[in-house]
């Protein structure tokens, strides 16, 4: 097998620092979670992965079970992303789950969300959150054949996917629901670091896993500004 063909091409997540991480970007295909506590970014990440794809020209699709789409588009303009020509031309959609409606939304999770997908031709695909679409069943093998649907869904479509997760608030390195990492090819944890005395001095990110590539597994700093999420790749390893 040739080198070039051993490797999966990249799809760059527009996070700086990030890609430094992983190589160049997630595998092509991949379905990969980003779990963290409230106010740790995952929404950000997930409007920052799509706009990136949106500079490519790709096709991105954000299927939201939290905020409705003018909320959203009023979030990535804070950071001067163009999402507002994107959703025009329909290169940006947004679709909406209300949790309330339970048997409609699994009905088109396990029969239609997928053909929808491909007929939009998305590359990208951010789903936030699957905390709640957890909420939609009352025992664990239905939540699991949920995101299981989920998950091949957007494979099958032929996108790169981000899952957001909240964190459990007592164990923070894993979401709350539990199951979100096995259905998942990648898992991303967002988090806050902690001085010796317990104090919050910050944000950390790590990668804790990653099929099908080689990634970087030290704890890394990140920061949240006008422009986005950035990671500071080269700082020192404080997480050990």
């Amino acid at each position: 097998m040739s080198e070039s063909s051993a490797i999966p091409s990249r799809v760059p997540t527009g996070i700086a620092g990030l890609d430094e991480m992983l190589e160049g970007g997630f595998p092509a295909g991949h379905v990969v979670l980003v779990t963290g506590l409230p106010g740790t970014g995952k929404t950000c990440f997930g409007l920052q992965f799509l706009a990136a794809g949106l500079a490519r020209g790709e096709v991105g699709v954000y299927l939201s079970l939290e905020e409705d789409a003018p909320a959203l588009l009023a979030s990535a303009r804070q950071f001067g992303w163009p999402v507002d020509a994107a959703a025009t031309a329909g290169r940006l959609r947004i679709l909406r789950l209300d949790p309330k409606e339970t048997h409609s939304n699994l009905h088109r999770i396990q029969g239609e969300i997928g053909k929808e997908l491909k007929e939009l031709g998305a590359r990208r695909i951010v789903v936030d959150s699957v905390s709640l679409l957890n909420m939609l069943s009352d025992d664990e093998p239905a939540r699991r054949a949920t995101l299981f649907a989920l998950a091949e869904a957007c494979r099958g479509a032929g996108a790169t996917t981000v899952l957001t997760a909240e964190a459990d608030p007592q164990h923070p390195g894993v979401s709350r629901d539990g199951l979100s990492e096995y259905v998942a090819d990648g898992v991303i944890l967002l988090g806050y670091s902690t001085a010796a005395d317990g104090r919050q001095v910050g944000l950390s990110l790590r990668i804790l896993k990653m099929r099908r590539t080689r990634h970087a597994r030290s704890v890394q700093p990140y920061g949240i500004d006008e422009h986005g999420i950035a990671v500071d790749a080269k700082a020192v390893d404080f997480g050990r």
